[in-house]
């Protein structure tokens, strides 16, 4: 099972490209973590927000194996702890099938995107900037993957 990190925006600072890299490293052979980008609409174009979202969710849906669970993340999603998250790795290496978490842009993702997910989960209550959102998951994954592997990484 391959775990797709698949994110609206390219040209991250170093500081996300490095710490997603460290954490992206670190995943056990079982769960390759990778990362997909798709660029952003700009936002100066006059367009409404809605044909800049949708041609956002059209760059993912292209960019994505015909065939992943999708996971959204957004801030109205389900709370999930570290144990939970690890159980869901679990579930879903059994299953086979790759998994691809989507982060939106600055104004998050369609509702077109939200509806395909067979499931959606939040990382905060706190709104986040996006860029970051790729290091605290890779962090998160990793964490969890570890847990499956017996490794004392979490601390109850």
């Amino acid at each position: 099972m391959k775990l797709l990190i698949a994110a609206v925006g390219t040209r991250m600072p170093g500081w996300v490209e490095q710490g997603y890299a460290e954490f992206a490293r670190r995943m056990p052979r079982e769960m390759p973590m990778e990362l997909i980008e798709v660029k952003a609409e700009p936002r100066t174009t006059g367009k409404p927000l809605a044909a800049l979202l949708a041609a956002e969710a059209a760059r993912l849906d292209n960019a994505l194996p015909a065939r992943c669970r999708r996971v959204v993340l957004d801030e109205k999603g389900s709370d999930v702890t570290t144990q939970g998250l690890s159980q869901r790795l679990e579930k879903w290496l059994g299953g086979g099938e790759d998994v691809a978490f989507l982060i939106g842009g600055p104004d998050g993702l369609d509702d077109s995107i939200k509806r395909q997910a067979a499931e959606t989960l939040r990382l905060s209550s706190l709104t986040l900037p996006h860029a970051l959102v790729r290091v605290l998951l890779a962090e998160a994954l990793y964490r969890a993957a570890s847990l499956l592997k017996g490794h004392p990484y979490h601390r109850d």
